[in-house]
């Protein structure tokens, strides 16, 4: 076991940022935690991070529990790359990585790491003339010149155009490969798929949800996600009438309505059933559609059908 926590909690004055939540990665294994913001992510991974002591609770990081005796040693078996890591403005990239390398008794060569992350033509840059995406696999390459077995990342490709997101995900997925654990918060419902091989759904401090993105996907029981905007046609003298959502709720092959930023999104087991049924009943209403997509369920319908909200949402 690379990581264990149990029933840890932690507050801040009438706040619960975390409230009893359980924990477990294993070595070669990838572990996201999804949530909106202020749902309990970063707390709880700075609490496994040794870096916030738990109110409650017990945590384990390679064997060990913080605060008893051996955190120096268990610090430089990890990388942890914070949502805003502070670096040295005025020292360049490869002066920064080398500072980190200083830290720990073994690790990787600083070209290695560079190259890795793709910054060795940055190598001379001064850490404030990057850019914010730069920035970020800077960080990340802080966290890895240490050679770490565990890898603690908060929104690791946030601000990041697609080629420099990928290569952190290879980066990622070989760390994992080479029998290294993660565990990783993000918003990005394309990373926790790709990346993780468990997913924890932390809300209002509390975990919600947890199994392999797909186990989550696949208890929606729903084939298809069917998303519409409508309104009704006003009578003469008369306001439209209201949508009626328990009719449309009951259309064969709906298995669940719910609202999404105004939009009316149905849970759909049998496509190519409720579909035709939706529009005859918008037509029976006189309801005329605005806009309607059909998408494949994601992590982020499973969010919805648990809380009714987005994972984005504050």
């Amino acid at each position: 076991m690379a990581v264990r926590a149990s029933g840890l909690v932690k507050r801040f004055e009438d706040v619960v940022a975390v409230d009893g939540i359980d924990l477990a990665i294993h070595r070669g294994e990838c572990v996201g935690l999804l949530g909106p913001n202020g749902a309990g992510k970063t707390t709880t991974m700075e609490v496994l991070e040794g870096l916030t002591q738990p109110d409650r609770g017990e945590v384990e990081v390679l064997g060990h529990r913080w605060g008893v005796g051996r955190d120096r040693d268990v610090r430089t078996r990890i990388g942890v790359q914070l949502q805003e890591t502070q670096l040295a403005e005025r020292l360049n990239v490869e002066e920064t990585i080398r500072l980190f390398r200083s830290f720990y008794p073994a690790g990787r060569e600083v070209g290695e790491v560079m190259e890795l992350l793709g910054l060795t033509a940055k190598r001379n840059g001064r850490v404030h003339k990057l850019s914010g995406g730069q920035r970020q696999r800077l960080a990340l390459a802080c966290a890895l010149v240490g050679e770490p077995e565990v890898l603690f990342l908060d929104e690791p490709t946030t601000g990041l155009d697609p080629q420099a997101r990928l290569r952190i995900w290879e980066v990622v997925e070989a760390f994992r490969a080479g029998g290294g654990a993660v565990l990783l918060t993000t918003h990005s419902m394309e990373e926790a798929a790709r990346l993780c091989d468990r997913v924890a759904i932390i809300d209002h401090g509390r975990l919600i949800a947890e199994g392999t993105p797909t186990a989550l996907v696949d208890s929606l029981n729903a084939e298809q996600i069917v998303e519409f905007r409508a309104h009704a046609h006003a009578h003469a003298h008369a306001a439209p009438p209201a949508l009626d959502e328990a009719a449309v709720a009951a259309l064969p092959g709906v298995s669940a309505l719910s609202r999404r930023d105004g939009a009316v999104v149905l849970r759909v087991a049998r496509i190519a059933e409720a579909l035709p049924a939706l529009l005859a009943e918008l037509e029976r209403q006189g309801v005329a559609l605005e806009s309607l997509t059909t998408k494949q369920p994601t992590l982020e319908d499973v969010f919805v059908s648990l809380t009714g909200r987005g994972l984005r949402d504050e």
